[in-house]
């Protein structure tokens, strides 16, 4: 028998979900993060996501990934105008501009944030004192796009000088990396 997964509700069924999206909800999604290097490429992904289908992006990932040097902030941080116009050319990535520019902001502000809390870490999990918030939601349905603590991670980032975080990217950002679980509580993956 199959387990009990949530019902995906935003208009797809079961069928339309690609099985990389399956396996980032089974695997990954609500799940506790604490890896600096993945938090930060979870920061890009959702930032990359604004305006496109998460699935577009998960079917990218290993794209995003070899072109951004795995998601390594220190190095990212460094990239120059020269890097910006190889990655607009990179037909395997989200070619945005302002995007592709403010994941090189964000390395640096996250780099900063390191170095002020010791670990990004412990910076974004701060927020919830390292407790992850659980919904218990009903029915996918019933989740929120954004609520008073995205609203807060928003404007903290922000104020250090991220870019595209605004409240609902960081609501998606806080469930990709485990600090909110909207899994429905009937799904046998939470």
């Amino acid at each position: 028998m199959e387990k009990q997964r949530c019902n995906f509700g935003f208009g797809m069924t079961l069928g339309q979900v690609s099985e990389t999206y399956l396996r980032y909800h089974d695997t990954r999604w609500c799940k506790p993060e604490h890896r600096d290097q993945e938090l930060f490429a979870m920061l890009i992904l959702e930032g990359m996501q604004a305006g496109v289908s998460w699935n577009l992006i998960l079917n990218k990932e290993e794209n995003f990934r070899k072109a951004f040097d795995a998601f390594d902030p220190v190095i990212v941080a460094a990239y120059d105008e020269a890097k910006v116009e190889a990655l607009m050319q990179d037909e395997g990535i989200i070619r945005n501009r302002n995007k592709i520019k403010a994941a090189i902001t964000n390395a640096r502000a996250f780099l900063q944030v390191q170095a002020e809390f010791g670990s990004f870490d412990r910076y974004i999990w701060g927020f919830t004192e390292g407790k992850v918030i659980d919904h218990r939601l009903q029915d996918v349905k019933d989740m929120p796009a954004k609520d008073a603590l995205s609203e807060r991670v928003s404007k903290d980032l922000k104020r250090r000088g991220f870019k595209f975080v605004g409240p609902v990217i960081v609501y998606s950002y806080l469930q990709g990396i485990g600090v909110i679980n909207d899994h429905w509580v009937g799904c046998e993956y939470r």
